[in-house]
């Protein structure tokens, strides 16, 4: 979300009444920890997830079914048989078997990300009912939905808020956190841009802006709150949240003191142990927008909770810059370095959450320069990785960025066809430069078009238990143009080899097998060839193979 890189969560400061320093109630929180969950034995249930293939959607942006020009539940609910059409047989559909909502909860802005109500859908989205209606088509299709869940602040319209300011004695002053002076502190990733803001004679904190004041997740009435919305939408069947910033929930100072703290975590694993004490087959995926060994440290332990007693899944951002960059010049090497990194630093058995880009990033087709080349490229890597893959909407058909510099260029309306169709009416903002031929309709019958490629990847990938389940072993290769490696589960084993360079790649592998059957292969691109256990296979420019090893 924005701004940029990573968004802060919830200073742990006790709220100052007047003539009470805020550096005093810092420090008095330096070091508690909340006591211990008792029992915490209730173990995660949410094997589907592992090898799904989540699909982002910017409700505003992919359907108008009314012709106001902004998206909304009910034209989604439409589009659903283009996602997943609930026919395994059928090969027409795109086949993701997961939804992840951008907010949908009443806000005051277009992104929605300024909560004024937890409770209730977005007007211009629809209505709590046409909500539930999309949640059920969903789920008769097979496709789990998971929602954004913005606990780090709440926009300075909400209720609670207003209270808050209201007075110093207010019974939820506690619920953000205030001090009688602005103590200088600036965002934690970086600039000049300061966190407190002035309201009523005192200073609140709100890490973004003023608009958006972070929940004090030192008051336990707060938290409270929180964890009681997690639960009532798990309890209404949403299949877990995506939960934004995760990396800066609680506080301590400034500086080193606004990250990764002791408190960040142990409150993520009270939430964690409510999720799934509430529903244990929901998921959470965290945005912990940093490097992988502090990423690796989100899963929490895996010695009591199967797939850790933290995050069950978090996004992989620095295997996306990898693959990024990787793919963009012509080099598998940090591909493999990084996929190694996971191996070694990760907890064993978790679930990965790769991904290529995403609501805050520019567009993939406008980052890989529009070439056809690259943008298969990616999506073949992505598709065949371990983890649940996340594909940002409109990836499939290759949208590029819209006009601007600002993050509504980076959501601009889906291309259902040349003319736009996402709706009759005007659009809220402008479709991005090219839909003559990112479109879906363009691509939709033509087998050699990014769209299809998504599809029979995504099929593939569904119709294989080692492609959606199985390890990753990295296989040595000629050069550094392929990326090569194995994908093994119980019963089924999985050879899969990437061609990122504009020359013809040659990978030789040893592997005793007797044959290979073709999952999906380019054009170009034939069986691995040789015996006695080894092989070779030769592979195009930007080319991709996978098979099932007998």
């Amino acid at each position: 979300m924005k701004p940029l890189l990573a968004a802060a969560l919830v200073l742990l400061i006790s709220c100052a009444t007047p003539g009470t320093s805020a550096y005093a109630g810092r420090q008095r929180a330096v070091g508690r920890t909340t006591p211990p969950i008792a029992n915490p034995t209730v173990q995660w249930q949410h094997d589907w997830a592992r090898g799904a293939v989540f699909y982002e959607i910017f409700v505003r942006s992919f359907a108008d079914s009314n012709g106001d020009g902004i998206g909304d539940l009910n034209g989604l609910t439409a589009k659903l048989d283009y996602l997943n059409d609930g026919n395994p047989a059928t090969t027409t559909d795109l086949g993701i078997t997961g939804i992840w909502l951008m907010p949908v909860f009443q806000s005051p802005s277009y992104h929605g990300y300024d909560t004024v109500d937890y409770e209730t859908i977005e007007q211009d989205y629809g209505t709590n009912e046409d909500f539930q209606r999309f949640l059920d088509e969903a789920h008769r299709r097979g496709i789990r939905v998971i929602v954004d869940l913005v606990v780090n602040h709440t926009s300075s319209q909400h209720p609670w808020f207003k209270e808050s300011a209201s007075s110093p004695t207010s019974p939820k002053r506690d619920w953000y956190v205030w001090s009688n002076s602005d103590h200088g502190w600036k965002q934690p990733w970086g600039g000049n841009t300061g966190t407190w803001h002035s309201a009523n004679g005192a200073y609140y904190y709100g890490v973004f802006w003023g608009g958006m004041p972070d929940v004090n997740y030192n008051s336990p009435a707060a938290k409270a709150e929180m964890f009681r919305i997690a639960r009532h939408w798990l309890t209404k069947g949403v299949d877990g949240y995506r939960l934004d910033a995760t990396r800066y929930l609680v506080e301590t100072g400034a500086n080193t003191g606004q990250a990764d703290t002791p408190q960040t975590h142990q409150v993520l694993r009270e939430l964690a142990e409510t999720v799934r004490r509430t529903k244990p087959d929901a998921v959470l995926v965290a945005e912990n927008w940093t490097e992988t060994p502090i990423i690796a440290t989100y899963y929490g332990s895996t010695a009591v909770i199967r797939g850790g007693d933290e995050m069950p899944m978090n996004f992989n951002f620095p295997l996306a810059d990898a693959i990024l960059s990787g793919v963009n010049s012509g080099s598998a090497a940090g591909m493999i370095s990084k996929l190694r990194e996971v191996q070694q630093l990760y907890p064993a058995g978790v679930i990965d959450a790769p991904f290529l880009t995403n609501h805050d990033q520019r567009r993939l087709a406008s980052l890989l320069g529009d070439n056809a080349g690259k943008l298969r490229n990616a999506a073949a890597i992505l598709l065949t990785l371990p983890g649940a893959p996340f594909l940002y909407y409109g990836e499939e058909v290759g949208i590029q960025n819209g006009p601007t510099g600002g993050d509504e260029s980076k959501r601009t309306p889906m291309p259902w066809n040349m003319a736009g169709g996402f709706t009759t009416g005007r659009p809220w903002f402008d479709y991005a430069p090219g839909r003559d031929r990112a479109n879906v309709a363009s691509q939709v019958n033509d087998p050699a078009s990014l769209l299809s490629r998504y599809r029979s990847l995504i099929h593939a990938r569904n119709g294989s238990v080692a492609m959606r389940t199985g390890t990753l072993e990295l296989l040595p290769a000629s050069g550094s143009q392929a990326l090569a490696f194995v994908r093994r589960a119980e019963g089924d084993t999985a050879v899969v080899v990437h061609n990122v360079s504009d020359s013809f790649a040659s990978v030789s592998f040893s592997m005793p097998a007797v044959s290979f059957d073709t999952l999906f292969a380019d054009t170009g691109v034939g069986k691995p060839s040789g015996g006695s256990g080894n092989w070779s296979v030769s592979l195009p420019p930007r080319t991709s193979g996978v098979w099932r090893v007998r």
